[in-house]
């Protein structure tokens, strides 16, 4: 039997001709014969290098035009099941989309899969600085939901907006806007910038001053490699941000030292070795929410010049203050004064948009600039002038404005289901009014570590506390963002909050305000 006619009779053997076009209802012919010829070859009755008849062939055979079977094929060929060869013919592929699926991984890659017996693997030596970053490493693996802290309702974020502006500018782009960029960032942005952050937090800078960033750990990241040398000490909040921390485990050498945080904001010491850096979150102190007073704003600021220092400013959930006007910023609070400010849209309008700025002192401009440059091959123009035109144009202001408000009646309703459902004693003294999370304070016994991770096991989100401390004595608690959580799913999720407290031993007391623990 010639092997072209194996085809003709699998697909007769199908029912061609009798079932076969009605079977798939509304399939067409084309679409039925693509159909058994895929499982033919699937099945292994047409295996491969089997020769298919040539078109004309298969059109008497069938009963259908030339055309039906020709676009069969090419369908095929363009699938991956059949080759073509001029002068010889149609065959069954070699190598077909259902092999490829069976193969082992390494053959699919087109490597040779060798099994390494366990003698032989090769031991993986960390860095001391990767080793000490993963022993810390917080980020979640889930970054939305109740009651995930720090994250803003990406869905209000105005996507038609955006999108009109991008498509403008995609359909009009130069070369300029596609390659690489060594400037610090588009133009037209940080102009922007300029005019917003004069009004909204006081900052006083020229465009040259601002340097586009992907984000506040890489601005970090670049402060530190600029200015930063071995067996320098860097100052950082107790407890503070982890992400500063885990950039600064990455620089070798250098020295961290945790200052403790009080009632109006990071302690300073005369006495101790002046550091070559000091990085604060003076609008709303992270994780604890506490503004740093204008006191120790002043006095933190001549402690800098006095001894050389530079002062990171981490503008942290400056926009969203529910109860007055946000604290101007320390960079504009004197004329050179020795800070390097940083913020980001993350907060403001989504985290994956990776879009942060820093505005440098007019002495670091030239070397920060080229450094970016070198270390981190800028780009996203586009994405850039986007946010320009969203600046430009106030609808980024007025997105801010709306989540003000939504921000602040979602704080309210869980500030009340913790007063209602625990008590006083359950919330930090201080109350900033402002941010995107509360510190839920727990008794000093609790364990806030496993807690979390009893509560994420059960589709609920936080952060431990105590994981924010560095020296001092930790403060046991969670972290509950609301911001993402609407307020009609914020109580089931609070209940669920609520009963892994109760299970673990916390609860409240009779009169709502004291902790009671029981084991």
């Amino acid at each position: 039997m010639a092997k072209s006619s194996v085809c003709v009779d699998w697909l007769l053997q199908k029912g061609w001709g009798t079932d076969a076009q009605q079977h798939g209802g509304r399939l067409t012919l084309v679409e039925q014969l693509c159909a058994l010829l895929r499982e033919g070859v699937a099945t292994g009755a047409l295996k491969p290098g089997t020769r298919l008849p040539a078109t004309r062939e298969l059109m008497r055979e069938l009963a259908v035009s030339r055309n039906t079977v020709a676009h069969a094929y090419e369908q095929l060929g363009v699938e991956g099941y059949l080759v073509s060869h001029v002068g010889s013919g149609t065959f069954v592929a070699q190598t077909t989309p259902e092999s490829l699926l069976r193969a082992p991984r390494a053959a699919r890659s087109g490597r040779t899969s060798v099994a390494v017996p366990a003698q032989r693997r090769r031991e993986v030596v960390l860095s001391q600085g990767a080793q000490q970053v993963l022993a810390h490493a917080s980020a979640a693996d889930r970054q939305w939901g109740a009651f995930m802290p720090g994250v803003p309702d990406v869905s209000q974020f105005p996507r038609a907006i955006y999108a009109r502006i991008l498509n403008r500018l995609w359909r009009h782009a130069q070369p300029e806007m596609l390659t690489y960029d060594t400037a610090g960032g588009a133009l037209p942005l940080k102009q922007a910038l300029v005019d917003y952050l004069r009004v909204a937090r006081s900052v006083q800078c020229a465009p040259e001053q601002i340097l586009i960033t992907e984000g506040v750990h890489q601005a970090v990241d670049l402060t530190v490699r600029t200015l930063v040398d071995r067996y320098d000490a860097v100052w950082m909040e107790d407890p503070g941000y982890w992400g500063i921390a885990n950039v600064l485990r990455m620089s070798p050498g250098v020295e961290v030292v945790g200052r403790a945080v009080d009632g109006e904001g990071i302690t300073l010491d005369e006495q101790a070795a002046p550091p070559k850096l000091i990085c604060v979150t003076p609008s709303h102190q992270y994780p604890l929410g506490t503004v740093m007073s204008l006191a120790r704003r002043r006095a933190l600021l001549a402690y800098a010049r006095k001894h050389g220092a530079w002062i990171l400013e981490d503008d942290y959930d400056s926009e969203f203050r529910f109860a007055s006007r946000p604290i101007p910023a320390m960079q504009g609070l004197e004329q050179d004064a020795p800070v390097i400010y940083i913020g980001t849209f993350s907060k403001t309008l989504f985290p994956g948009l990776r879009v942060g700025y820093m505005v440098l002192p007019p002495e670091l401009v030239t070397p920060m600039r080229r450094m970016h440059a070198e270390l981190y091959r800028e780009g996203h123009v586009v994405t850039q002038l986007a946010l320009a035109e969203l600046i430009r144009e106030g609808h980024y202001a007025a997105h801010i404005r709306r989540m003000r408000v939504l921000y602040g009646r979602r704080r309210e309703w869980l500030r009340t289901l913790i007063l209602r459902y625990l008590g006083e004693d359950f919330l930090v003294e201080t109350d900033s009014q402002a941010g995107l999370q509360l510190v839920l304070r727990l008794p000093d016994q609790s364990d806030d570590v496993q807690l979390a991770q009893t509560l994420q096991s059960r589709g609920v989100l936080g952060r431990p506390l105590s994981r924010y401390y560095r020296t001092t004595e930790p403060t046991k608690g969670l972290l509950l963002g609301y911001a993402a959580v609407p307020e009609e799913t914020m109580q089931s999720a609070f209940f669920i909050l609520l009963q892994t407290l109760k299970e673990s031993g916390v609860r409240p007391s009779v009169r709502q305000g004291a902790f009671i623990t029981t084991e």
